[in-house]
């Protein structure tokens, strides 16, 4: 039966439904981008460190599903460690990047650049190298007055809430 001739009703009810099956699996992806707390990104970190980026190097990967991806390895010159063995220096994969004329932006990431100063929670990937522990919720880039852009978080914070975390 065309939809001109059905009756109101139905027609409203496809719509709802058809709203509905739009709306539902949007706000499930929005569910999935829910901060987790500081002290929670402590605790299953491997590592929490402060610093600054001194290069950043792209390169082809291949992830878990098979997917070819462009993955920038970022050299962190590391000031500080709050969680984990400490070492002058730690390279972290970040998704994302550019090769050639090709550049893959990840939405839920941050890219950086030399220079930038950020605080990194990692952990292991299956191959053993270090990534952001739950993506991009584990890279807090700071400014120059030690907070992070568009936020009242600061470094101190940071710091502390780290510290909790660790406790637990």
């Amino acid at each position: 039966m065309p939809l001109q001739t059905m009756m109101p009703m139905t027609r409203w009810s496809i719509v709802v439904l058809l709203i509905l099956g739009l709306w539902a699996p949007a706000r499930s992806l929005a569910a999935d981008q829910v901060p987790v707390p500081l002290a929670e990104r402590a605790r299953g970190a491997e590592r929490v460190v402060v610093g600054r980026v001194a290069s950043v190097t792209p390169e082809w990967q291949v992830n878990q599903f098979g997917d070819r991806l462009i993955v920038s390895v970022v050299r962190v010159t590391v000031s500080e460690t709050l969680k984990g063995a400490a070492t002058p220096t730690v390279d972290v994969e970040v998704e994302g990047g550019t090769i050639g004329t090709l550049t893959l932006h990840v939405s839920d990431s941050l890219a950086f650049s030399p220079g930038d100063r950020a605080t990194f929670f990692v952990k292991r990937n299956p191959r053993g190298r270090f990534v952001p522990h739950l993506r991009g919720q584990g890279l807090l880039k700071l400014d120059a007055a030690n907070r992070v852009p568009g936020s009242s978080l600061t470094l101190d914070r940071i710091r502390r809430e780290v510290a909790a975390g660790r406790g637990r």
